[in-house]
């Protein structure tokens, strides 16, 4: 992984989507000594699915980056979450709710798949009532070739966030995340398009 080839793609991916949206540079599959690509590429947020993972990369590169967390979270890892990040992606339980205390997005299984993590939309105002600190909706649409598959999605989420006055929006991925980005997204989550030649 070349830092050169990062930043030119970072660069590129911030130009598409737009002054008003972050870029969330996924860190899923980065291994831990190619994180300081991301350093010298001037990445500023990155997102981490697993709560050890995030505990491991922090613990060496703390300053380095705003830290979010994007994967499934599971109750008794809220507070590694809590004393990291900035950002929750994907709050989607009662028991989760209860245990964190920084600013999250609640996601919705807008698709309906079980495979996915998310509510059903019909419950979004009870999660809201339940967390007080709900900053806006994350989803994941269905995998497909074909980036316009997701923008239903995307329109489905925005129109949600519109009804019950929430801001923020982390829709789109390294398939679609131009698409996300014409539909409101306040926040791309790019992990292949970014590291890759």
């Amino acid at each position: 992984m070349s830092p050169d080839v990062v930043r030119a793609n970072y660069e590129r991916i911030r130009s598409e989507v737009g002054d008003g949206v972050t870029v969330v540079a996924a860190t899923k599959y980065v291994a831990l000594e190619d994180m300081q690509v991301l350093v010298d590429a001037g990445i500023e947020v990155v997102g981490e699915n697993r709560a050890q993972e995030l505990e491991r990369k922090h613990a060496e590169y703390g300053d380095a980056f705003r830290w979010h967390f994007i994967g499934h979270l599971q109750s008794n890892k809220a507070k590694v979450v809590n004393r990291i990040c900035e950002l929750v992606h994907s709050l989607d339980s009662d028991s989760t709710a209860g245990r964190l205390t920084v600013p999250a997005l609640v996601e919705v299984n807008l698709a309906g798949e079980s495979s996915k993590s998310g509510i059903v939309p019909a419950d979004l105002p009870r999660f809201l009532e339940l967390y007080g600190d709900v900053r806006g909706l994350m989803t994941m649409p269905p995998e497909t070739a074909d980036p316009e598959a997701s923008r239903p999605y995307f329109a489905r989420l925005r129109e949600l966030a519109e009804q019950h006055a929430l801001r923020e929006l982390s829709m789109g991925t390294s398939q679609d995340y131009r698409v996300a980005a014409e539909e409101g997204a306040t926040l791309v989550r790019v992990g292949s398009v970014l590291y890759g030649e």
